[in-house]
């Protein structure tokens, strides 16, 4: 990691600024698979499959007697541990729910807002070294509380054609509709454009490699919505002279084993602290089965060495980051000054680990600094806001003139006619009934 001796404000940027990599390679690849999946469909995602997953399919779909094969090779004792992670989350996530909105806003005018659910959701789940079947719920208990009717879910095969038992496991129980042996940006393809196999959706949700990544931005710009900008993941770590460095190592180095594009950020005012959990950084390392990892992440870290506890804050802010650990005891004098970070995690005791699993919080969270304008997944992204509006003759009565004068400034004359045709029936017939 990389450190810093009280750096001036001027320098803060740069600090916070993530490995950046050019976009116009990749997208030029990943633009070819799309359009590849648009003219030949399932022909192209089963080539893809064949070339990237090392895995032949006749049926891109998982079958029942696949869903129960899996339900099988899953460990009685992790079902229970999934099954309690979806109750946290469920609860939580039910909690959410929004209530209507129904406002008069002036005489003979009630204007309405309303939620609805998105129908169809498209959710990818990453294969590879890290199967996270704990994605599977975080994306697809919320969708099913939304009351999404279509609920379709990609993930990479294995060379064999099978899934991950837990990934198929988790997706079955969490409800989702239908489940397909597809990887990388050809999944993404397949969800936004629709095949012969797979339906088309209206949003898709979920993290994944530098591939997927690009899909989701490149099909966002015309054929479906996505859940958010995504880089890779990172956390920040605020620590003082009352933290275990023990703990904030472990959940910096949590965060490193992602993958060799995650980066942690140390933030501290002590010194001395800042010492002793690089110290316990190198004592746990060697320990990790995924170590050369972790340290090439690392070497895309830094550890940031501050004056105060307000200077803490207002570096964080800068830095927002997607996950943010308050390793301190007067947690609350921190946090009270964040506004800008995915999810926070208070206290010595609240691990990074709890939220990425079962404490109930989503872990699908805004990366790269878009935690200053993007919320982490909840029940809201997977519903939609209407708006609904009633005009009695009164209400024409009561905003007419105004809707005709605005019209009008703004050329728009057909707009004010709208209106005006309104009104004189109106007066028309208040005429004839005094008559």
């Amino acid at each position: 990691m990389k450190f810093y001796d009280n750096p001036p404000r001027s320098e803060w940027s740069d600090i916070c600024r993530r490995p950046a990599k050019s976009a116009v390679e990749l997208h030029a690849v990943v633009r070819g698979v799309i359009e590849d999946v648009r003219k030949r469909g399932d022909d192209a995602v089963r080539d893809y499959e064949q070339r990237f997953d090392k895995a032949a399919l006749s049926d891109l779909a998982v079958s029942a007697d696949e869903i129960k094969a899996a339900e099988a090779a899953v460990s009685d004792e992790l079902k229970e541990a999934i099954h309690l992670a979806a109750a946290n989350i469920s609860r939580f996530h039910e909690a959410q729910r929004f209530q209507p909105v129904r406002v008069e806003t002036c005489r003979g005018i009630v204007c309405e807002q309303r939620s609805v659910p998105i129908e169809k959701v498209g959710l990818y789940i990453p294969g590879g070294t890290a199967p996270l079947f704990s994605t599977v719920l975080m994306l697809a208990i919320p969708a099913r509380i939304a009351g999404c009717s279509d609920i379709v879910l990609c993930t990479p095969p294995r060379p064999d054609g099978s899934c991950n038992p837990a990934v198929v496991y988790a997706a079955h129980y969490a409800g989702v509709t239908r489940i397909y042996k597809i990887g990388g940006a050809q999944a993404i393809a397949a969800m936004a454009l629709g095949t012969a196999s797979v339906p088309r959706v209206d949003k898709i949700f979920g993290p994944g490699n530098q591939y997927v990544v690009a899909a989701k931005q490149l099909v966002s710009l015309e054929d479906v919505a996505i859940d958010m900008p995504a880089g890779p993941s990172e956390v920040e770590v605020i620590a003082d002279s009352t933290s275990i460095p023990q703990f904030v190592a472990a959940d910096l180095l949590s965060q490193a084993e992602h993958g060799v594009d995650s980066q942690v950020v140390l933030v501290s005012d002590d010194r001395a602290m800042v010492d002793r959990v690089l110290a316990a950084i190198d004592e746990q390392l060697p320990r990790l089965p995924r170590r050369e990892i972790a340290e090439a992440a690392l070497a895309n870290s830094k550890a940031v060495l501050l004056q105060s506890r307000p200077e803490m804050t207002a570096f964080t802010n800068t830095y927002a980051p997607e996950h943010l650990v308050i390793a301190t005891e007067q947690y609350d004098d921190i946090a009270s000054g964040v506004t800008h970070a995915g999810s926070v995690f208070l206290g010595p005791w609240s691990c990074e680990s709890a939220g990425d699993y079962a404490s109930g919080t989503n872990h699908t969270l805004p990366t790269k600094g878009y935690a200053r304008a993007y919320s982490g997944l909840c029940l809201d992204s997977f519903m939609r806001k209407m708006t609904l509006q009633h005009l009695s003759p009164a209400g024409v009565e009561s905003i007419g003139r105004a809707v005709e004068l605005m019209a009008a400034a703004e050329g728009l004359d057909a707009h004010k006619n709208a209106m005006t045709v309104r009104m004189d029936y109106i007066k028309q017939h208040k005429t004839e009934d005094n008559k």
